[in-house]
Parts: structure tokens; sequence; C-alpha cells
């Protein structure tokens, strides 16, 4: 028997930013996954972990700046898979890199990336992995040893290894993104990937000149001591998951460690950022 759910469906109103400040409270409330359409966010999660009360603590709901409404209704887990299908077309990003999913047609770019999303993070589609795989396909990856924090779908980890990196490790602190990663790394071949599940306490001894976190401005700020400590001399760290408005917060923070700031890429009010160790 599939596992029963609940289904919200939220209407935004203006959907940015507040879409993805809404997502990332919901995934601490216990929601599992989410789809984005035009209207807002469609979230899920499981009926044993739901209560009338779920919604109190989000403090989105709150803010007068947005107006969000949701309804919600009891679904069973089969239905995913043809709600992603649906909504999941191929991406491209600078004529190089193809995202796609296993049912779409093989494309001519230099690196074609297969992902069966389920309910991971990490597409392409969202601006911030967009950006993060612009920022892989700038740099050259060949023999170097890299870190995947926040991994998602591997999809960053399964280019770092198209690009020719020698080895990467790919971490989450989510189970399913974990599962969901090592599919992705057999889907496309990948050989060179180790996938762990946890967060930036696995990194004691490891040491990398690669280092790509693409996770949220808080999470980031509290670990950049240890990126920074795991990272080589002349080592690349690459970061996103932040607004424009938070560069200086994360540059600061950097610059601490003697960081030195190169450039950003920007899309749609998100941005990634480069330093130098």
């Amino acid at each position: 028997m599939p596992n029963t759910y609940i289904e919200y469906q939220f209407i935004i109103i203006p959907k940015d930013p507040a879409a993805e400040i809404l997502i990332a409270e919901l995934g601490m409330a216990g929601f599992e996954s989410f789809v984005e359409n035009d209207e807002g966010v469609v979230a899920y999660i499981q009926k044993a972990e739901w209560d009338q009360k779920v919604l109190d603590d989000i403090q989105i709901l709150k803010n007068n700046e947005f107006k969000i409404s949701s309804t919600h209704r009891e679904i069973e887990q089969q239905n995913w898979n043809a709600e992603w299908e649906k909504n999941f077309h191929p991406i491209e990003v600078d004529g190089l890199c193809t995202v796609r999913a296993p049912f779409h047609e093989k494309p001519n770019t230099k690196y074609d990336i297969i992902i069966e999303p389920k309910m991971s993070f990490g597409t392409g589609h969202h601006e911030t992995t967009h950006m993060m795989i612009q920022f892989l396909l700038k740099n050259d990856l060949n023999g170097k040893k890299v870190l995947d924090m926040g991994c998602g779908t591997g999809v960053l980890a399964i280019l770092a290894e198209k690009e020719g990196a020698a080895e990467i490790d790919a971490i989450d602190i989510d189970n399913w993104c974990y599962l969901n990663s090592i599919e992705n790394i057999k889907r496309n071949h990948c050989t060179k990937i180790n996938v762990y599940e946890g967060d930036a306490a696995l990194l004691k001894d490891q040491n990398y000149d690669v280092v790509i976190a693409n996770i949220n401005r808080n999470i980031l700020l509290e670990d950049i001591p240890t990126y920074v400590a795991r990272l080589n001399k002349g080592g690349i760290l690459l970061l996103s998951g932040f607004y424009k408005e938070d560069i200086p917060q994360i540059q600061e923070k950097c610059e601490q460690f003697s960081l030195k700031f190169v450039e950003n890429l920007e899309k749609n009010h998100w941005v990634a950022v480069k330093f130098l160790n």
C-alpha cells in the first residue's frame, strides 16, 4: 500500500520571493516535496505527520506583504510521478549542458545529464541550480577533488564528474535526496561520486579543490568556516541559495577567513558567488 499524503495548494500573490520562503518553512515543518506552478506552490506531507495545526508556525503566512491562501486534500503517493513528468521539461545551460528526464530525447550538447528528480531539489530549473551549473561550466574541474554540499538530485556532482573531476563527495541531510542522488548517479553511469547522508559535521579529514554549496543563507553562514577548513590553498568555493541583498553578509563571512571574492551571477534576484582561497 502506498503512503497516504496530504496535498496543499498554495496561491501566492505576489509569488516571488514568497514561494521560496514558504517552501523553506514548510520543509522545516515536515513537508517532504514541492511543485511550483504559475499560481504558487503545491506541497506534500505524509498523513501520519500531519495535523490541523501544521501551518500555525509558518511565518510567511502571517506576512502582510503577501496574500497566501491554501486548500488541502488527501492523495496517494502514486500520483506524484505523473505530476512531475507533466511539469518537467529539459533545460539547456549555455549551449553546453542539458538536464533532462529519461523520457526526453537525447540532446546535441557536450554534457547530457539524465535526472529523475522525483521530490528532490536540483533539476536545473531553479535559478540557483542553473547558476551553479554555469559556474561549473566556466571552471576547469579536470583532476580536481570536489565537494557538493546539499546535493539534492546529484546534478552538480554528476556534471563535475562529466567535466573530469577525479573524485566527488556529495552530501545531503535529506534521506530522499540521498537516495535520489544514488539513483541518478547510477543512471548517468558515474563512478567517481561518493554519496553521504548528513551535514557539514561529516567534513573532518577531507580536503577539496572545489567546494559547491547550494543551500540557504543561514546554513551557509554557519558552515562557511567548515568549508574553508577543508578547502585546499588556491581552491574554489561556489555558493548559492540566497538573494542579491545577502551578498555583503556572505562576503563578509568569507573574507573573515581570507577568501577572495571573484564574481557573482544573478538570475531573478537569486545569486551565485565565487570565492578563491
